[in-house]
């Protein structure tokens, strides 16, 4: 069975929008040069490698789509060979090579690919499918690189929930200038 995994970086204040900054964002630009950061380079790797497809919304897509398949080098050949599924209702032909659209409820197509694949499905970004997968009990860890910065504005990972999602704390990490990475799992109760 697949493992739903959430990757994202995040501000200390929650923000996930344009940390590249080439998304227009007044305050994007957050994350900085990831190529000049080598443990952020390796972590992005090993994180890569240990993934078994990636599922991402069209915008997201279109934003690695428009960046990888140029590039190369150990992750961007991981990349470009990972299984990727966009959940989109407007994307027709999606361009970058193993790519699948999911058309359909993402809720029905989460749960198939979880039924039909091994190992780990990396949603990196993606902010509205997370917020409909924690409601919905679909994710089963977060892995958060924590940016030691307070935007005061943008897009915030998680929204309002209809009830409280515990998480357990199962690993953290620290990186360079204070890079905080936090990897939880879901508390799943038994009923």
């Amino acid at each position: 069975m697949g493992k739903i995994v959430v990757s994202d970086n995040i501000s200390l204040d929650g923000v996930i929008q344009d940390p590249a900054g080439d998304e227009g964002f007044r305050r994007g630009g957050w994350v900085g040069p990831i190529k000049d950061r080598p443990e952020l380079n390796k972590l992005a790797l090993d994180e890569a490698l240990g993934t078994e497809a990636l599922l991402m919304g069209r915008r997201t897509y279109e934003w690695f789509a428009a960046r990888w398949p140029s590039r190369s080098g150990e992750l961007a050949n991981r990349l470009n060979s990972l299984s990727k599924y966009v959940v989109s209702s407007t994307l027709e032909h999606p361009q970058w090579n193993n790519s699948t659209v999911l058309r359909g409820d993402v809720l029905d197509e989460v749960s198939k690919l979880k039924d039909e694949l091994n190992g780990e499905i990396v949603i990196p970004a993606s902010f509205r499918i997370v917020r409909t997968l924690m409601e919905h009990h679909l994710v089963d860890e977060l892995r958060l690189k924590i940016f030691p910065v307070v935007l005061g504005a943008g897009e915030r990972l998680f929204g309002e929930t209809s009830d409280k999602k515990p998480m357990r704390l199962v690993d953290t990490q620290t990186l360079g200038d204070g890079v905080a990475i936090l990897t939880y799992e879901a508390v799943r109760h038994a009923s």
